[in-house]
């Protein structure tokens, strides 16, 4: 069962629970939080409470996620793009503004759908609602992710991503223009305690290392590769923005007049691993989406 553990603040005393919980808790509701409270499945002080209950400055509330069953996790057609793939494992092509795996807000059209229609086999270990899935990318973040067909090879890919030997590469396009051609960003991130659905940078959040390579400069744009050593929630976004150049079309750590291109200019472009099985190194590419090269092309166009 996941669930989510929050404890609140000073600024969130007095507030409604099924309120508070809904701007807090992804992709839910105040009507999804009511019902939850109702079904015993959110916790305060280990204690259930009425959806009415007001909340208290150091509550500690846990929020089990609804369980979905199997016959609300079907598989789909949705046609999509398998870079590569053999009897252990394969690399796949999300498309933005497609969500990684199932949950109570999106229980059709995930990638997972997708891939339970494509692939005969996908690993277990992350239960019924994530199979195969080894890491993610934002709903509005194209690009590259592994899948797992099976739980030892499963463990393997996590392994390689703890050790920090997976590479991952993206291009994002940021406000302003970077002067030095290379940077690292190492600064620890957590959850925001001003703003509980984002992350920030916070003294007490964990290791997060960002390298940078600014691949070409516009009049009021960078265009950057962005390597991770680390893969926190958010973690691009928070450190660009971090350093005083936030993604452009970000609606949640891009200023408020940014571009309107429904999300993010961030493209998960290259992934490499070691091949768990075989042992050998694997590393594959998948080039900008047309939205994100048409913005680029209409920089260019402009600036000559």
């Amino acid at each position: 069962m996941t669930m989510n553990r929050i404890t609140a603040g000073q600024n969130d005393a007095g507030e409604r629970l099924d309120r508070f919980l809904s701007t807090v808790v992804p992709d839910s509701s105040r009507s999804d939080m009511q019902g939850r409270i109702k079904a015993g499945i959110v916790k305060v002080n280990g204690e259930t409470v009425k959806p009415n209950y007001k909340v208290k400055d150091g509550d500690e509330i846990i929020v089990e996620e609804r369980e979905l069953v199997d016959s609300d996790i079907v598989p789909e057609d949705l046609d999509l793009d398998i870079i590569y793939e053999d009897s252990d494992v394969a690399v796949v092509y999300k498309p933005k503004g497609m969500v990684v795996h199932p949950s109570a807000g999106h229980t059709g059209g995930t990638l997972v759908n997708g891939l339970m229609h494509q692939l005969d086999e996908l690993s277990g270990i992350n239960g019924e609602l994530r199979p195969g899935i080894v890491h993610r990318i934002d709903k509005d973040t194209s690009g590259l992710l592994m899948v797992a067909k099976n739980d030892v090879v499963h463990r393997d890919l996590v392994e390689q991503l703890v050790d920090k030997s997976v590479t991952r590469k993206y291009t994002a396009l940021v406000h302003g223009v970077i002067p030095h051609d290379k940077g690292t960003v190492e600064a620890p991130i957590g959850r925001n305690p001003r703003e509980r659905q984002e992350m920030a940078v916070v003294d007490d959040g964990k290791e997060a290392v960002t390298h940078f390579n600014v691949l070409e400069r516009f009049k009021d744009y960078t265009l950057v590769e962005c390597i991770l050593e680390t893969g926190r929630t958010h973690q691009i976004r928070v450190h660009m923005q971090y350093i005083g150049y936030p993604i452009a079309g970000d609606p949640k750590y891009g200023p408020r007049k940014t571009m309107d291109v429904g999300g993010q200019l961030l493209h998960a472009g290259v992934v490499g691993f070691t091949h768990p099985v075989s042992g050998e190194r694997l590393e594959f590419s998948a080039g900008l989406p047309d939205d994100f090269e048409a913005v680029l092309e209409e920089l260019r166009r402009v600036e000559k």
